[in-house]
C-alpha cells in the first residue's frame, strides 16, 4: 500500500492538456504559445504565503515547513537512539562516548538543503517519508568511522534506529515539537508585541474623549484609550491561555500497547522509558492512545488561536470604522497609491488585509480542530494530510498580526474632529440628567416625576445645543449642587471612569 505521505505521482498527461472534445477558439492554432509558469526556475509559489507575503511569514518556515518536519523527525530518531543507549534499555547494547553523541547531534544541527534533497531522493524509492528518515540516519551511522575512527560502535547500532517504533511515534512527537516551537518562538512573540502596542495606544489616548456609538447611534461618550484597552485586555487573556496550553506526545507502538517492545525486551519498564523520553523532548506524556496521539491538545490550541484571531478581527473592523468616521487619520506613505483613479484616497488596506487573513486562518484552524480529534478505530490517515496545513493556518494569522501592527503605527487621533463630533451631540447628556433626576426623586425632591419620559420627549430623534440642555436643566428645580454639576457637564467631560479603567491593563 502506498504510504499516505508519499509524494504525488507524475500525471499521465500534461496538466494543461485539453480534455477530449473540448471546444477551442477558431484561431487557437495561430495563437502564440505562452511560457509555462510551472516550468520557471526557481519555482514560482502557488500560494501567497510563499510568494507575495513570504517576508512576513518566513520565520514559520523553520518550524512548520516540510523540511522542518523532516529535520524534527531526524531529531526524534536521534534522541530515541541516545535515550535507549544512555539508559541501557536493550541488553548488550554498548554505551556511546561523548564524540559519538556529538556526532549524532550534529546530524540534526547541520540538517540543511543537501540533507533535504537526500531525503527526497531516498523517499522516491521508499515511497514512505518516515522510512526514508530511518534509512537516512542509518547512512549517517555507516559514515561515522570516516570522522570518528574505525573503533566507533555507531555502525553496529543501525537496528536501534526506529527501534520498536511505528511511524506515528515519530510523527506525533515531531509535530508536537514543531507546533510548540512555532507558537512560542514565532507566533506568541509577534502577537504579544501587537497587544503591547495596542495597550500603549490605550494609555496614550486614555483621556481622549470619544463619542461612543451603540447600534451605530450616538451614545454615552467614552475615551479612545478605554475602547482600545478593552480589546487589549481581551487579546491578552487569549494569549495567557495559548501560552499555557499543554503539548502532548506518546511513544507506545502500533496500537498503543507496547506489544513489540515487551516481546523484544520484556525486562524493561516500557512505560517509564516512554514517559521519560517524551519528557526529554520537553513534552507532556500521554499514557493512553491508539496508534496515534489523539490530537486533543492540538484542537484545544487551535481553538484558542482562532479565538485570538476573532478578537483581533473585531479590533480590525472597529479601527476601520473609526478611520471611516474620522476618529483616526492615516499617515500617508510616501510614494504609495490609494486608488488607481482617485488620487486623494488613503485606504485602510492593512486592516482589510488583516480581516481576510484572519478569516482564512480561522477557517483552517477550525478545520484542523474538528478533523484531528476523530480517527477511525486505532488509525486512519486523515490527520496526515490535515496536519500538513498547520503552517498555512499560522501563516495567515501571523500575516494578519503584521498588517495590524503596521496599520496601527500609521494612525493618529484627530482630536479636533472628535471635539466637534461631541459638541454636535448634546442630546447624549439626556442619560445623566434623567439618572440625576431619579436620584433626586428618591431623595424626596419634588417635581422629578417621569424623568426618563421627559428626557425622551426632549431628546429622542433631535439634536440639542448646549443652551437647549442647560436651559432644560435650569428649569427642573434640582438641588443647587446637582444643578451646578449638570450645568458644568459637556459631552466631552461625560466619560465617567473611562480614563482610569485603562490602568487595569497594568494589573
Amino acid at each position: 500500500m502506498t504510504a499516505p505521505d508519499a509524494p504525488p505521482a507524475a500525471p499521465d498527461a500534461a496538466p494543461d492538456a485539453a480534455p477530449a472534445g473540448a471546444g477551442t477558439r477558431p484561431d487557437a492554432d495561430a495563437a502564440p504559445a505562452r511560457v509555462r509558469l510551472a516550468d520557471v526556475t526557481p519555482p514560482i509559489a502557488l500560494g501567497p504565503l510563499d510568494g507575495r507575503y513570504r517576508p512576513a511569514v518566513a520565520p514559520l518556515v523553520d518550524h512548520l515547513s516540510e523540511a522542518a518536519l523532516n529535520r524534527e523527525r531526524v531529531h526524534v530518531e536521534v534522541e530515541w537512539l541516545l535515550h535507549l543507549t544512555e539508559h541501557g534499555v536493550v541488553p548488550g547494547v554498548p554505551s556511546l562516548g561523548d564524540a559519538e553523541t556529538a556526532y549524532l547531534q550534529d546530524v540534526v544541527t547541520t540538517f540543511g538543503a543537501d540533507e533535504v534533497a537526500e531525503l527526497a531522493e531516498i523517499e522516491r524509492t521508499t515511497v514512505h517519508d518516515v522510512k526514508a528518515v530511518e534509512y537516512f540516519l542509518k547512512r549517517r551511522l555507516d559514515r561515522a568511522p570516516e570522522s570518528l575512527g574505525a573503533a566507533t560502535v555507531l555502525p553496529s547500532l543501525a537496528e536501534l534506529v526506529h527501534f520498536a517504533c511505528t511511524s506515528e511515534d515519530v510523527n506525533n512527537l515531531s509535530y508536537a515539537r514543531m507546533v510548540r516551537g512555532a507558537v512560542h518562538e514565532v507566533w506568541l512573540p509577534a502577537a504579544t508585541a501587537l497587544v503591547d502596542e495596542v495597550a500603549a495606544m490605550a494609555h496614550r489616548y486614555a483621556d481622549q474623549p470619544l463619542l461612543a456609538l451603540t447600534h451605530g447611534q450616538p451614545a454615552t461618550p467614552t475615551t479612545v484609550g478605554k475602547e482600545l484597552a478593552v480589546l487589549a485586555h481581551r487579546l491578552r487573556r487569549q494569549l495567557r491561555r495559548i501560552a499555557g496550553d499543554e503539548v502532548l506526545g506518546k511513544l507506545n507502538g502500533a496500537t498503543g500497547t507496547y506489544g513489540a517492545h515487551v516481546v523484544a525486551v520484556p525486562g524493561a519498564d516500557w512505560e517509564v522509558v516512554s514517559r521519560t523520553f517524551v519528557e526529554r523532548l520537553g513534552l507532556t506524556w500521554n499514557p493512553l492512545t491508539t496508534q496515534i496521539e489523539s490530537h486533543d491538545w492540538q484542537a484545544e490550541l487551535y481553538a484558542d488561536v482562532a479565538r485570538f484571531n476573532r478578537v483581533l478581527h473585531n479590533l480590525a473592523t472597529d479601527v476601520w470604522t473609526y478611520i471611516s468616521r474620522g476618529v483616526f487619520v492615516q499617515v500617508p506613505v510616501a510614494g504609495a497609491t490609494g486608488s488607481s483613479t482617485m488620487p486623494h484616497k488613503v485606504n485602510p488596506i492593512r486592516f482589510e488585509n488583516a480581516e481576510a487573513n484572519l478569516e482564512l486562518s480561522c477557517a483552517l484552524l477550525d478545520t484542523l480542530a474538528a478533523t484531528l480529534v476523530t480517527s477511525r478505530l486505532q488509525r486512519d490517515l486523515t490527520d496526515s494530510t490535515t496536519q500538513r496545513n498547520i503552517g498555512p493556518a499560522f501563516g495567515h494569522s501571523l500575516l494578519a498580526i503584521d498588517n495590524v501592527r503596521r496599520g496601527l503605527r500609521a494612525l493618529h487621533v484627530d482630536a479636533d474632529h472628535l471635539a466637534a463630533e461631541l459638541d454636535g451631540n448634546w442630546e447624549v447628556l439626556g442619560e445623566p440628567v434623567q439618572v440625576a433626576m431619579r436620584a433626586a426623586a428618591a431623595a424626596g425632591v419634588e417635581g422629578m416625576e417621569n424623568p426618563y419620559e421627559r428626557l425622551k420627549e426632549l431628546t429622542r430623534g433631535r439634536r440639542l445645543t448646549a443652551d437647549d440642555m442647560r436651559g432644560f436643566v435650569a428649569g427642573l428645580g434640582l438641588p443647587a449642587d446637582v444643578e451646578a454639576r449638570l450645568a458644568a457637564l459637556t459631552p466631552a467631560t461625560y466619560t465617567g471612569l473611562a480614563a482610569r479603567l485603562v490602568e487595569h491593563l497594568d494589573d
